[in-house]
């Protein structure tokens, strides 16, 4: 039985680890050729590189070489200030991610397979640079989703962000990861000086969100009805049978009336939102429902 688990860990964490290997791939290939050469800052390390190469301007100080250096200073510094586990999250990438921009990089110059990766000169002009902006966006949001889907971490700013966390403890990290982002797309407006292309970088940071969000929940919406109901057990009835979900049925008492009730809890996805809504509606019309959305939903019927 030890066996067994033990090849059961292993293979997860050879699946896992395949998963950030994939993702820093399609993450690095989505900035090296579409991002990195219109000048999109997009937020995050190459974006903060993109601008630090437009105000050095030496020809020995590469944009890869500066990703490197930022990659490997940010992973430091997440290792001496939180720890080895969260060093170990982001090692593949912190390993990965330079190798693979730097490869990219040479693959989209104009002397590699024909200039056929080499989107900054194309003929199409504009419409290769608002290709570079969507395609690229959307690629890196891949690339970041399925890094976080491997139990992994893409590093660099999310790295800052949790150690400025460690420090302000009341601080949430998404929202300083929003800030620091934000502050680099603004900075980028006035160094790059390009309007235009500031826009387009916010339009391919959205766009990343975007995949980021729809890769990482695996293309379901999972939402939670709260359903007070005198029919409750009707209402439980029809939800196992037409839906093949169960319930949670809780004990709850009015605040207005002071009277108890029972109060039915059902996880399901988007695309069961009308029929539970049918249930509820033809069985009591009289119910009081909430939805909200579940960022994830372990147990039984769904995937851990």
């Amino acid at each position: 039985m030890k066996t067994i688990l033990n090849n059961k860990n292993i293979l997860t964490s050879v699946k896992n680890s395949a998963l950030v290997v994939l993702g820093t791939l399609v993450l690095a290939f989505g900035a090296a050729v579409f991002i990195i050469p219109f000048d999109l800052v997009t937020g995050g390390i190459t974006g903060l590189a993109i601008i630090l190469d437009e105000i050095i301007k030496a020809e020995f100080i590469t944009i890869d070489l500066i990703i490197t250096v930022i990659t490997w200073l940010t992973f430091l510094l997440g290792a001496v200030i939180l720890g080895k586990d969260f060093a170990l999250k982001t090692l593949i990438s912190t390993i990965t991610y330079p190798f693979a921009i730097s490869l990219f990089l040479q693959l989209a110059s104009p002397d590699a397979l024909g200039g056929y990766l080499d989107l900054a000169g194309s003929s199409y002009g504009e419409l290769a640079l608002i290709l570079g902006s969507v395609v690229g966006g959307g690629l890196v949001g891949i690339g970041c989703a399925l890094a976080f889907l491997g139990g992994g971490s893409t590093g660099g700013v999310d790295i800052i962000a949790f150690v400025i966390c460690k420090f302000f403890p009341r601080l949430k990290s998404s929202k300083v990861i929003f800030v620091i982002d934000a502050l680099i797309v603004t900075l980028g407006i006035f160094i790059i000086n390009d309007l235009i292309i500031s826009l387009l970088g916010v339009l391919s940071a959205t766009v990343a969100a975007i995949m980021i969000d729809k890769v990482f929940l695996g293309g379901k919406r999972a939402l939670v009805a709260k359903i007070v109901s005198e029919k409750y057990d009707e209402i439980n009835r029809l939800v196992i049978e037409k839906m093949d979900r169960t319930t949670t049925i809780i004990d709850v008492t009015g605040g207005y009336s002071l009277q108890n009730k029972k109060m039915l809890m059902v996880s399901f996805t988007m695309r069961e939102y009308t029929t539970i809504m049918n249930i509820v509606n033809e069985t009591d019309k009289y119910a009081f429902v909430t939805i909200h959305r579940a960022h994830e939903i372990n147990g039984e019927g769904w995937t851990r």
